[in-house]
């Protein structure tokens, strides 16, 4: 396996069956321990590497289920916005960016339209920032909601 492919699979995360997507997004949750901006580095970190990686092994624009650096990217945004780690606020990051990943409302269907690797990275990582936004919205409504 090539480099760029294991940075797409998230290291053959994406090879996993059922929900490549779902399993791309879960591997990441250990790292909501790490704190919010450790959580944005490697978010951006992985974006970088997705964003390298998709042109060396995408065949066409299409978006293929084991390419799941995306959805890594995209859910440590959504985790960077937990204070601290806690499992409500862990698994309301993760329902909440995975709704997101598949109904994909408005920005995340237009960002989903675009062409080659922007089109591939660029609605999961919309879709972390909204699940984010959500969830700073929810801390600042609720305090104390996410544990």
């Amino acid at each position: 396996m090539t480099v760029a492919r294991l940075v797409a699979t998230l290291g053959g995360i994406g090879l996993l069956r059922p929900g490549p997507g779902t399993w791309g997004s879960a591997v990441v949750l250990p790292f909501a321990l790490l704190g919010p901006l450790p959580c944005l580095a490697l978010a951006a970190l992985v974006m970088l590497a997705g964003f390298w990686a998709a042109p060396r092994v995408l065949r066409t624009d299409e978006d293929p289920g084991w390419f799941v650096a995306d959805e890594g990217a995209g859910m440590l945004i959504a985790l960077a916005a937990l204070p601290v780690a806690s499992w409500t606020g862990v698994a309301l990051a993760f329902v909440t960016f995975r709704a997101l990943d598949i109904a994909k409302p408005w920005p995340v269907s237009w960002a989903d339209r675009q062409e080659g690797a922007l089109g591939v990275m660029l609605d999961d990582l919309i879709a972390g920032a909204i699940a984010a936004a959500a969830l700073l919205a929810l801390r600042l409504l609720w305090p104390g909601a996410l544990g």
